[in-house]
């Protein structure tokens, strides 16, 4: 574990015992609104019986709703904090998840070709480089398997609703893979009534478009599509809102990607 994982490791362990909202199980799935939360877009299919796993996506989350539509789940985090709620919620649901902790760019735990479905949870920005992330999914990922990745839209990296100057969210420092710092380094974590609670976060990473894409492709991935979220962004919301914010700069990509090494 190098010093970035380590630091963001720490970093987890603080913001989920915070209640940030990732770390917040979801105990109360049925069929329809676990697939929802890990399929909106439709792409999976019948998932019955696969061997899928949850990366870097620990918090109770994901991985009951996998277990739900009739997987076989791994959960592989960073954290102990986060994997602890996967248990939580096995036991609530009474179903077989199996949990792993360890760095999301060493899977050596695992075998080549043993999963359909690499579920890749909103985490890629807490890594400098993603070369031995996608070396490692495609490893394990069996040809033919999917890959679900989600991740800040980088060119809107470092932008939220508070950078609101009048006329737009103005971009700054330079569009290339880099390190980027925050003005204030804190996350904000909404808790019970009012109350809210604010954590330093984890250092975050740029990777930019072409270098996701690229590097997909260049371990065999072929993109079967690209979405810009979240949904809710409204337009016509007063600037400097979270909705307006997603209507003008949406903040997140999520990709889908299916492993024919052949074709490349």
């Amino acid at each position: 574990m190098d010093e970035v994982a380590r630091y963001n490791k720490e970093r987890w362990e603080a913001l989920a015992q915070a209640g940030v909202m990732f770390s917040r199980p979801f105990l109360e799935l049925e069929e329809a609104a676990a697939r929802q939360a890990v399929d909106p877009q439709g792409v999976m299919g019948d998932v019955q019986g696969k061997a899928v796993l949850c990366l870097a996506g620990g918090g109770g989350q994901q991985s009951v709703a996998f277990a739900l539509l009739g997987a076989q789940v791994t959960v592989f985090d960073l954290s102990e904090t986060m994997l602890q709620r996967d248990r939580e919620t096995a036991a609530h649901y009474n179903l077989p998840i199996k949990v792993v902790q360890g760095d999301m760019r060493a899977l050596s735990t695992f075998a080549d070709d043993s999963f359909d479905i690499v579920w890749h949870a909103y985490s890629i920005d807490f890594v400098p480089d993603v070369r031995p992330v996608f070396s490692e999914v495609a490893r394990v990922l069996r040809p033919g398997g999917l890959y679900r990745l989600e991740c800040h839209n980088p060119f809107v990296k470092a932008l939220d609703e508070s950078e609101w100057d009048g006329t737009g969210y103005p971009l700054r420092g330079p569009y290339v893979d880099c390190e980027v710092t925050f003005a204030d380094p804190h996350w904000t974590i909404a808790g019970e009534g009012d109350t809210q609670q604010k954590v330093v976060g984890p250092r975050e990473f740029r990777h930019t478009l072409s270098t996701l894409v690229n590097e997909l492709v260049a371990r065999g991935f072929v993109l079967l599509g690209l979405w810009e979220g979240p949904p809710g962004g409204d337009i016509n919301a007063e600037p400097g809102t979270w909705e307006h914010f997603i209507a003008v700069a949406p903040p997140w990509l999520t990709f889908w990607a299916r492993l024919r090494p052949e074709v490349y």
